[in-house]
């Protein structure tokens, strides 16, 4: 350790961090790529997507809210961890109703570029569950259609954290357990939704989505068009 910098490995190269820090946040200052779907820049980790899984001197655990330690060993890119995530993206794939070509948030689904990266061109590992909840389009500015969340926590830690209105929450259990909303409806919440906050433009799929500005970027300029998730060409 020289002053407050801790090193430590990722797949046998070293990485400095501070104390305070996550593994995923210094392989992210360190420009290696740990991915991820329920960490967000400006919230508090979660841990609860385990797509960001990495071994820590031979035992798994989310790099998100793992803390940096002076001389432990990461294992990031090794086959046995790249299947693991490929398996629970392609369990999410199967899970929900994601029909990337016709799905608003098609080019910058970071589930779409997830399953990109990792080559699951047609998900068929697993049977699908095909949910048919009904789509909440009730507000005049934003559309929920729960048979795409992936129960990432992002919008309900948005609006509890930072826009404190606590509109999001989780409703059912187990595999049915999805995001709901304290209301009726997304018309009719205990506190106003606007297309302005946080937890309205931080879904990484498209579960929420603001109306009225649907496929406005053309194929070629969406965000994952123009650089992959792992932000290398």
């Amino acid at each position: 350790m020289i002053g407050d910098d801790i090193v430590f490995k990722i797949d046998g190269v070293d990485v400095r961090g501070r104390i305070g820090q996550t593994i995923m946040e210094a392989a992210d200052d360190a420009g290696i790529h740990i991915p991820r779907l329920c960490d967000v820049e400006g919230l508090d980790p979660q841990g609860s997507c385990r797509v960001c899984t990495v071994k820590i001197n031979g035992r798994t655990a989310a790099s998100c809210t793992q803390p940096v330690a002076d001389g432990i060993n990461v294992e990031n890119r090794t086959p046995e961890i790249q299947e693991y995530r490929r398996d629970l993206v392609r369990m999410l794939f199967h899970e929900g109703n994601h029909l990337c070509p016709a799905c608003e948030a098609s080019g910058r689904c970071e589930l779409q570029a997830l399953g990109t990266d990792f080559g699951i061109l047609q998900p068929d590992k697993y049977p699908y569950l095909q949910p048919s909840r009904p789509v909440d389009a009730s507000h005049h500015d934003v559309m929920l259609d729960t048979n795409r969340c992936i129960r990432c926590g992002r919008c309900i830690r948005a609006s509890a954290h930072v826009d404190h209105k606590n509109v999001f929450g989780y409703v059912g259990r187990g595999i049915n357990k999805q995001v709901g909303v304290n209301g009726t409806d997304l018309a009719h919440t205990n506190a106003a939704v606007t297309d302005k906050a946080m937890e309205i433009g931080i879904c990484p799929v498209g579960c929420i989505i603001q109306k009225r500005v649907g496929f406005f970027a053309p194929i070629g300029a969406r965000r994952f068009d123009k650089e992959p998730i792992t932000g290398k060409k």
